[in-house]
């Protein structure tokens, strides 16, 4: 069997199980998902063996640290993503809940959410993902296609099989949540093709993934995930605040598209906060790569170039800029930004307001950390990834965001 035929079966096997999921009521969706997150705790074991044989392949193949952190399953990660299992199942279902209206000719009009169908999804080495997706997709009646990353496919393989057990023992198509085993560029590019077997496709990953699904893709697609996030420190701001959020925004989890890559600091408090910033920055190791001007206030620093701005690093490294005002750093942030997780550290009520109404970005912060910016923090359960387009949705995609409309219209004997 070629790769186009493997893809083209997969697909069509999942498109035949949609309705399997689809007809689910909610108490079924809920049975579901719960014995799935049983199911994931019992099966600690074999989850982590399989996790270590990713582990161990992405080492030998030079998989950075920060990378190999996102990859890695504990027994203490491995009950966070059953919890979040359970929090999903316990959030009120979208799927027919909306408004019912009476038109002039007297048809009963009810718009309500319906599953979007099939749902591929793209993603890179985050095991977790795999798990967040399926049961996301699950409570809102999609059918799901998983193609994780190559570093990944041994523990994708363990949850997908679990996953496919508990849907079999529900009596549901155990094909509603599938995984394209084959990791290969052509693989990725022939389910980018498949247009018709599946109704909307969402990479999420790095740069280069994301841009890649976007421009090749003939499926929908919701563009998601690339955080080339910022903090901004105003002249106002408290210092001992700024370098707490600074420090946990960068160095909690570096990894992670919610971390910031980017520090722009005022003028005005450049020379107190950055000596401040590099001595909690050296915690860490993080290397400082700071503009000429911020550079005259640090000890030891990296030249920044124009690229370093443009850069998700994923690792210990953060660009360092000094502006005039609160207008450049705004215009900075919008020309380099990933419409992801922006921040601002300010006393000022005007200047917060200013930043959260001109940052074009789906989560903007005033006094926090951009790592806040996730599904099961802001209340959604799980998510299938941030979307950072302006289309249908923004921000962490929950339930809501997985489902469509659909107009039902009952009348007796209306003609038009």
């Amino acid at each position: 069997m070629s790769i186009h035929e493997y893809i083209e079966k997969l697909c069509i096997d999942t498109k035949k199980a949609s309705p399997s999921m689809a007809r689910q009521s909610e108490v079924e969706k809920n049975a579901i998902l719960c014995d799935i997150a049983d199911a994931i705790e019992a099966n600690e074991e074999r989850i982590i063996k399989a996790n270590d044989l990713d582990l161990e392949a992405a080492d030998k193949n030079g998989v950075p640290k920060t990378m190999l952190d996102r990859l890695k399953l504990t027994p203490e990660r491995i009950k966070g993503i059953a919890d979040a299992v359970r929090e999903v199942a316990a959030l009120p279902d979208p799927i027919g809940k909306g408004e019912v209206y009476t038109n002039r000719d007297g048809l009963i009009i009810k718009k309500v959410r319906a599953p979007l169908g099939v749902v591929a999804i793209i993603f890179e080495a985050r095991p977790n993902v795999t798990y967040d997706a399926a049961a996301l997709c699950i409570k809102s009646g999609n059918a799901v296609i998983l193609r994780g990353g190559k570093e990944a496919i041994n523990s994708n393989r363990c949850a997908v099989e679990i996953m496919q057990s508990v849907l079999t023992g529900h009596g549901v198509d155990k094909n509603a949540v599938s995984l394209v085993d084959d990791v290969t560029r052509q693989g990725t590019t022939e389910l980018m093709q498949m247009r018709g077997y599946v109704d909307v496709i969402i990479p999420r990953g790095g740069k280069g993934l994301i841009q890649s699904v976007v421009q090749n893709s003939k499926i929908p697609c919701i563009e998601t995930g690339a955080g080339n996030c910022h903090l901004y420190v105003e002249s106002d701001a408290d210092i001992d605040m700024a370098v707490s959020v600074a420090f946990n925004a960068k160095c909690s989890r570096p990894s992670v598209c919610n971390a910031i890559e980017t520090l722009l600091v005022h003028k005005d408090i450049a020379e107190k906060f950055l000596p401040a910033l590099e001595d909690a920055m050296a915690e860490k190791g993080v290397e400082l790569r700071a503009c000429p001007e911020s550079a005259v206030y640090l000890k030891s620093f990296t030249p920044a170039s124009e690229e370093d701005f443009d850069t998700e690093y994923n690792d210990f490294i953060l660009a360092v800029k000094t502006v005039s005002d609160i207008d450049e750093a705004i215009e900075h942030i919008n020309r380099y930004g990933t419409g992801h997780s922006e921040a601002i550290i300010t006393s000022s009520l005007t200047l917060s307001q200013k930043f959260q109404t001109e940052v074009d970005a789906a989560a903007v912060y005033v006094n926090a950390s951009t790592r806040f910016t996730d599904g099961g923090v802001f209340g959604l359960g799980a998510e299938i990834g941030i979307s950072t387009q302006k289309l249908h949705a923004r921000g962490p995609m929950g339930l809501f965001e997985m489902t469509t409309t659909k107009y039902l219209i009952n009348g007796n004997g209306q003609t038009r």
